[in-house]
């Protein structure tokens, strides 16, 4: 499986000067029960927010500008190099699912390759954020709403499954 992982808020912003603009308790938990144990790909920019690879799982940094190197991390310099990464002697030998997380360009470049979108739909307008997720057509996809977290901001898991399944 292909997939995207990403929150979001109400008007669609992801980042704020370079950063996710919001610390929800719980709400990376979605990430890490996910992700782990398989390939994530992400732009140079959300890795260098993280600041480290993520244990237990394989990332792959897209990049033109930076080498990212070292155990279960490796960087492409596209979206397509780091699928063929994926799917070959980085990763997918042995069965597991791609993720991508981010940021806007990895996403926009994505979405018409994954069969899964896992938002978490975050309860709050950021009225000067600066990235956005991507628009994309809905109709697409099968919505299935999951579960709802947060004590101070309130978020709810939705899952979106492509209608007709992409094949590569």
């Amino acid at each position: 499986m292909i997939a995207l992982i990403v929150a979001r808020s109400k008007n669609n912003v992801i980042g704020k000067d370079g950063h996710i603009p919001w610390q929800i308790e719980g709400e990376k938990k979605q990430f890490k029960e996910l992700t782990t144990g398989n390939i994530v790909i992400m732009g140079r920019k959300t890795y260098e927010e993280i600041g480290r690879p993520l244990p237990n799982r394989k990332t792959i940094v897209v990049s033109n500008s930076k080498s990212f190197e070292g155990e279960n991390l490796t960087t492409a310099k596209s979206v397509k190099e780091a699928l063929q990464l994926a799917k070959g002697e980085f990763g997918l030998k042995t069965g597991g699912n791609i993720f991508f997380a981010g940021g806007y360009s990895i996403y926009k470049e994505a979405l018409p390759l994954v069969d899964a979108m896992y938002i978490t739909e975050v309860d709050l307008t950021i009225p000067d954020g600066d990235t956005f997720f991507p628009d994309f057509n809905s109709d697409d996809f099968e919505k299935t709403p999951g579960e709802e977290g947060g004590s101070e901001i309130k978020f709810l898991r939705t899952c979106y499954k492509r209608r007709h399944p992409t094949f590569l």
